[in-house]
């Protein structure tokens, strides 16, 4: 055998082993891609089914999820609806604001009669002083040249100064308004307050001890009265009592009436004379204790004591009448009786006393008339 003929044995047995290789390669890979497809196959079927899993849910949630958005469209639009209504509430409710403000001012104006502020004052007086008796009011009477818009009546007789005064308007609307700053507030209300002093300083002048009270009234607008503090203390030194228009007719019926219970006089000699009238019933009704009650409590004790000594002696004679077989009665003894009963009759007024008297041998009896 040649080379080449060796060489080319070499070269066959080579390429079938190679071939072979080749084959059994192929075939394990051919195993594999089977196996791997088969197992592709069933992760795809089971993707498929989580798919088609996901999808239904997702259509679930896509139709709970438009169901949900509607019913949130349908909510928002009811809210809308609720703040357009709260809106135009608002809106009404300013505009109601305003109107009544314009009333309060063309009443104001109307209370005011189209003069000064005062005049309100003293029509809001008036109108609270309609419910009093009217000799408790005087109206402008006049005290040291002066003339005073009201005078309340005392149990006295005095009278006391009451005077309206409107003070502060300007102060006072513009101390209404909400958005007004702490700064200006505060100098609001120190501006009426002075404003109020200067006023009680005017009503002071309406006081005189000879016709009177010692104290006047001041009647000012509600809001002026809750914004003073100091204004008090000042109008007490000046004797002035600071009321708002709404407490005027409870203050005045509350002062009057504990002035008819604490502020009465009293008159020593009519006091005097009175008290000896009473010393001199209790003397005779002591006379009469005396005479009359005395006298009868001693008799109807005698009485009492002469009973007893009766009653007694009628006990020993009715044990010693036991004791004896027989009793014998004196003829003597049947006479004084029988007189005796005839004195009874022919006087009533007497009241028959029965004495008993024990004699050595047998008991005798005795009647004796008492005066009642």
């Amino acid at each position: 055998m040649s080379f080449s003929e060796l060489l080319f044995a070499l070269l066959l047995v080579s390429l079938v082993v190679g071939v072979t290789m080749v084959y059994f390669v192929l075939s394990s890979l051919n195993r594999r891609s089977e196996s791997e497809a088969a197992d592709l196959a069933r992760r795809s079927e089971a993707q498929a089914a989580e798919l088609s899993e996901l999808r239904s849910q997702l259509q679930l949630g896509s139709q709970s999820q438009g169901r949900a958005s509607d019913e949130l469209r349908a909510r928002l639009g009811e809210a809308a609806q609720l703040l357009e209504g709260m809106r135009s509430a608002v809106v009404a409710r300013h505009q109601m604001q305003d109107e009544a403000r314009q009333s309060l001012r063309r009443l104001e104006a109307v209370i005011a009669g189209g003069s000064s502020r005062g005049a309100a004052g003293e029509n809001i007086l008036e109108a609270a002083f309609e419910h009093l008796p009217p000799e408790m009011i005087v109206r402008n009477f006049r005290i040291k040249g002066k003339v005073c818009e009201f005078g309340f009546r005392m149990p006295g007789g005095k009278l006391m100064p009451i005077d309206s005064k409107w003070t502060s308007r300007s102060a006072l609307e513009e101390l209404s308004q909400p958005d007004l700053p702490p700064a200006r507030r505060s100098e609001l209300c120190d501006r009426i307050e002075k404003d109020v002093v200067r006023r009680v300083r005017e009503i002071g002048q309406y006081i005189d001890p000879s016709g009177t009270t010692p104290f006047a009234l001041a009647a000012v607008p509600d809001g002026a009265y809750s914004i003073c503090r100091g204004a008090f203390a000042e109008a007490h030194q000046m004797h002035v009592l600071v009321v708002g228009y709404s407490m005027a007719l409870p203050y005045l019926l509350a002062l009057y009436q504990m002035h008819l219970q604490f502020s009465r006089t009293v008159d020593m000699d009519n006091l005097q004379a009175c008290l000896i009238n009473v010393e001199r019933q209790l003397d005779l009704l002591d006379g009469e204790l005396e005479n009359r009650l005395q006298r009868a409590v001693t008799l109807l004790s005698n009485t009492f004591a002469e009973g007893r000594q009766i009653s007694s002696r009628i006990r020993a004679s009715v044990q010693s009448i036991q004791a004896t077989e027989h009793l014998d009665v004196d003829p003597a003894l049947q006479a004084s009786s029988a007189e005796e009963a005839a004195g009874a009759e022919a006087k009533p007024d007497a009241v028959p006393l029965l004495t008993v008297e024990a004699l050595p041998d047998e008991p005798q009896l005795h009647l004796e008339a008492l005066p009642r």
